[in-house]
C-alpha cells in the first residue's frame, strides 16, 4: 500500500482540503495533480523511459522522460525535480535552475485501468533542456524504469503509430510544436 499522500482536487483543479494516500485517491477516482517532464538534449532528442513490467498501468511501454504525482503540499516544479532524480537520476545540481524548466501547460486526463484504479489527473507539463546527459550512463530506479533512450520526433511518431508509447497525444503535439522551432 502506498503511503504517498496526495492533495485531492475538485473537477476544476481546486484543492478540496482533503489529503489521502495515493492508492485511495486512485481507488475512489478522485481528481489530483501530476507532472510530466520532457528532458531534451542538445541534439533536440527527447529522453524516453520504458516503464517497469511490474507497474500497475502501462507496464513495459515507453513513456516521456518523467511523470509522477505531486505529493501533498508540494508544488509542480519541486515535484518535477524530485521525479527526475528518483526515476532517471539526472542529477540537476547547481547548473540547472528553475528558469531552465519551461512550463508548457496543464491538461486534464481521465482513464480507468481497472475497478480499483481510476485516474483523474491534472498534468502540469514541463520541458527541461539540458546538455551532457548520456542515456548510456544514466542510473534509473529499477522498480519504476526498465530502460532509457534518447529519440528524435520521427521515432516518437513511429512509437505512437505502433502503440509502443504511453498515450499522451496532448504532450506529443505540444512537444512537436516546441521542437520544430529549433
Amino acid at each position: 500500500m502506498s503511503s504517498e499522500l496526495i492533495d485531492v482536487l475538485d473537477e476544476n483543479g481546486i484543492f478540496t482540503g482533503e489529503v489521502l494516500p495515493r492508492d485511495e485517491v486512485h481507488k475512489r477516482g478522485l481528481w489530483h495533480r501530476a507532472i510530466v517532464v520532457a528532458i531534451i538534449n542538445e541534439k533536440n532528442e527527447v529522453l524516453l523511459q520504458q516503464r517497469s513490467f511490474n507497474k500497475e498501468k502501462n507496464a513495459g511501454m515507453w513513456d516521456i522522460s518523467v511523470a509522477g504525482h505531486i505529493s501533498t503540499g508540494q508544488d509542480s516544479l519541486s515535484a518535477a525535480a524530485r521525479e527526475i532524480n528518483e526515476e532517471v537520476s539526472v542529477l540537476l545540481g547547481y547548473r540547472t535552475e528553475i528558469k531552465d524548466f519551461r512550463y508548457m501547460y496543464c491538461f486534464r486526463k481521465e482513464q480507468k485501468f481497472g475497478e480499483n484504479f481510476i485516474e483523474r489527473q491534472f498534468y502540469d507539463f514541463f520541458i527541461l533542456r539540458t546538455s551532457g546527459v548520456d542515456d548510456k550512463t544514466l542510473y534509473f530506479q529499477k522498480e519504476e524504469v526498465q530502460a532509457v533512450k534518447f529519440v528524435d520526433l520521427l521515432e516518437i511518431q513511429k512509437m505512437v503509430d505502433n502503440n509502443e508509447i504511453v498515450e499522451r497525444p496532448e504532450v506529443y503535439k505540444v512537444l512537436t510544436n516546441f521542437l520544430f522551432r529549433f
